[in-house]
């Protein structure tokens, strides 16, 4: 029970990894908010919480809104009096899925989507919950990246050079919260089996990745929850300004 009575904000949540990150969440005793564009998806994720016994809040959150993310940060502190923790999983990559082609293919608006979604969401989401750690003098912000950021990953630049830009958000950020309490890191995982059902080109896309790693299998979301985990409790309140990749030893950083 590492996060008893602590609120914790996933963005994402109602999908794929960011459920996993939920329900790691609510078993060490967190009650969770589940920020996702999908309402419906969050809702469900949110019912599967209470169904356990948990405390949870589906909102619907578009977090590339500054409205939609400051009315999450409201909501969150109105239902629970507090935020102590913030998972800046929303991207777009699975659940809203982008083109694997070369730059000179990628539209102008889809590299502004992935933007919009993958860094401004992150950059929303923090600015609308940092008022209330400030105020109480704790919090942790885990921001999600990829370790294709230390690698690069062929038709896919749009998605990498949103990731990069998560840990130059991260870094920056540490230093300037740090005198509030405020703990910032990042976790970059690698190639994940994240949501069912998978098509063929996916499957066989992560079969590859596996040939890339020392440990030679398939990364499940339940491989990247334990960092996440203690990154959120107080085992990590000395940690800050870190990336940490969880990607089974194929981008040594």
């Amino acid at each position: 029970m590492r996060l008893q009575d602590r609120v914790a904000i996933i963005t994402g949540g109602g999908h794929g990894i960011g459920r996993a990150y939920a329900l790691a969440m609510v078993q060490e005793g967190a009650k969770v908010v589940i920020a996702e564009v999908d309402g419906a998806a969050g809702e469900a994720v949110a019912q599967e919480v209470r169904g356990r016994g948990g405390q949870a809040l589906a909102l619907a959150t578009d977090v590339a809104s500054e409205a939609s993310a400051l009315d999450m940060a409201r909501r969150t502190v109105e239902t629970f009096g507090a935020i102590h923790i913030l998972v800046n999983n929303a991207a777009v990559f699975a659940t809203i899925p982008i083109s694997r082609v070369r730059i000179e293919e990628i539209s102008v608006a889809e590299w502004d989507s992935v933007m919009a979604v993958n860094l401004r969401g992150v950059f929303l989401a923090t600015r609308a919950v940092l008022p209330q750690m400030k105020a109480q003098g704790y919090g942790k912000i885990i921001n999600i990246s990829s370790s294709t950021v230390f690698s690069g990953s062929a038709t896919r630049i749009h998605y990498v050079t949103s990731k990069a830009g998560v840990i130059g958000f991260t870094r920056t950020l540490a230093r300037e919260v740090g005198e509030y309490g405020i703990a910032v890191n990042a976790v970059a995982p690698g190639s994940t089996l994240s949501e069912d059902p998978q098509d063929e080109v996916a499957l066989a896309q992560r079969q590859r990745a596996v040939a890339g790693r020392s440990l030679k299998r398939l990364q499940l979301p339940q491989d990247i929850v334990g960092t996440v985990l203690f990154l959120a409790s107080s085992d990590s309140d000395f940690i800050t300004g870190q990336t940490i990749v969880v990607d089974g030893g194929d981008a040594m950083h």
